[in-house]
């Protein structure tokens, strides 16, 4: 048998430090797709914020309504007893003239006093009513049901005010 021999070539690398351009493509890639990920999660998380924002401004402005009317009514002189479900007529210990009136059409409540000045209390509001419980000739107390909207998202509160001149 004869002696053969191979002659090997020997490749040597000019560096092992570097990346190739493959790799340094799917890392861009990869960054690419984590970048985009935050990107839609942070946008959720903006979107969710606003809309959680107006739902509570709209809530609170209902609170605050309802909390003025409770309180004005509780020391009210007289509840007018045949107003339509839709408001609320009394005289206040000032001894002024205040109508509290849900205008559905505009879907807003509006404070009328001395029947010539109209604050808007509250807007938003999709449905309200004013339910009196008379005893004898005099509203003895008024149950208040208020529905707000934002967006979507429909809450409603209620209330029950006793009036204090009509205690007995």
């Amino acid at each position: 048998m004869k002696n053969i021999k191979y002659n090997r070539t020997i490749y040597k690398c000019k560096s092992l430090a570097g990346f190739t351009f493959v790799e340094i493509l799917v890392s861009l890639l990869v960054t690419a797709m984590l970048i985009t990920a935050v990107a839609v999660a942070f946008n959720a998380s903006v979107s969710n914020y606003n809309m959680n924002e107006d739902v509570f401004k709209a809530v609170n402005k209902a609170r605050q309504a309802l909390t003025l009317i409770t309180t004005q009514l509780r020391i009210a002189e007289a509840v007018e007893t045949d107003s339509p479900s839709n408001e609320c007529t009394f005289i206040s210990d000032a001894n002024e003239d205040i109508t509290y009136q849900f205008d559905s059409s505009q879907n807003k409540l509006y404070m009328i006093k001395n029947s010539t000045d109209t604050y808007l209390l509250c807007d938003g509001v999709a449905a309200m009513t004013f339910t009196r419980n008379i005893g004898g000739s005099f509203v003895k107390s008024v149950q208040i049901s208020m529905t707000v909207t934002s967006g979507d998202v429909q809450k409603t509160f209620a209330a029950a005010v006793v009036i204090r001149k009509n205690l007995q």
